[in-house]
């Protein structure tokens, strides 16, 4: 019964949620300003508080948050979409000192700016995800006697360009050993963007970053449900399919039709 959402009365018990977020303080007598970077932050974490206040499931164990790791950065991840919006960031991305709007030519600059290396990045980070999937794949009573000469043959023979390393080598591996949580799921981060990129998807081909009949089918079919629907399910429903990669090679810039266009000097 303590597991229930709903009181004696059987009144809904609404989610109370707090985000905290560490922000560098301003020098003494400046304000304290926000990066890009930290905005992105804070619109990731307020995303995963959306899914806690929207939840609509019977029993706690099951809302917000609580969901398969595969799926819990998808809410997170898809609502940092929306900082990059130009009408989000005239509105909220201003001069400190002058209140001006950011100017076009800068959004602009933003936008390029994040493909920029992604190639890298993206190899970087997969290198890493193999590597968590194959420690924690290995026998117990057979670790390897040297963890470093391992990790170098295991990358050798995945292919890794010499040039690329990793976001994070096993020796000082925090998110994967401070908890049970991210074992072997390291590698939910960039199956969630693929998941988010085409999620936010739907709102590019509606033409409408704010289109508030896609808003309420995310809303319904992912918020709300927490890990009441599998979520494979869940995102069909609101997508009307199963999630595609291309989405997620374009916002990185890795497809071949999408860089050219990039290069390409303006008229």
């Amino acid at each position: 019964r303590w597991q229930h959402r709903n009181g004696a009365d059987g009144a809904a018990c609404l989610p109370v949620v707090l985000n905290n977020n560490n922000f560098a303080k301003g020098a003494p007598g400046a304000p304290t300003l926000l990066s890009l970077d930290d905005a992105r932050t804070l619109f990731h974490e307020f995303g995963h508080g959306l899914h806690g206040l929207l939840s609509q499931v019977t029993y706690q164990r099951l809302s917000g948050t609580q969901v398969l790791r595969d799926f819990v950065e998808l809410t997170s991840q898809i609502f940092e979409h929306w900082i990059a919006e130009p009408e989000v960031l005239r509105r909220h991305a201003r001069h400190w000192q002058t209140g001006a709007p950011i100017p076009d030519a800068l959004i602009e600059r933003l936008r390029l700016a994040r493909r920029f290396n992604q190639g890298y990045e993206t190899v970087r980070y997969t290198a890493s995800a193999i590597a968590d999937m194959a420690v924690h794949s290995l026998a117990q009573a057979e670790p390897p006697a040297d963890l470093c000469a391992w990790e170098a043959e295991l990358l050798v023979a995945r292919g890794l360009p010499r040039g690329v390393g990793m976001n994070h080598r096993l020796v000082h591996f925090q998110h994967l050993f401070a908890g049970s949580g991210y074992a072997a799921g390291y590698y939910v981060y960039l199956w969630a963007e693929v998941l988010d990129a085409d999620g936010y998807e739907a709102f590019t081909e509606a033409g409408n970053p704010f289109d508030a009949a896609l808003a309420e089918r995310l809303r319904r079919h992912v918020y709300a449900v927490g890990n009441s629907v599998e979520p494979g399910l869940a995102y069909a429903a609101f997508r009307g399919r199963a999630p595609s990669v291309r989405p997620l090679l374009a916002k990185r810039g890795l497809l071949a039709d999408e860089a050219a266009q990039v290069l390409q000097p303006p008229a």
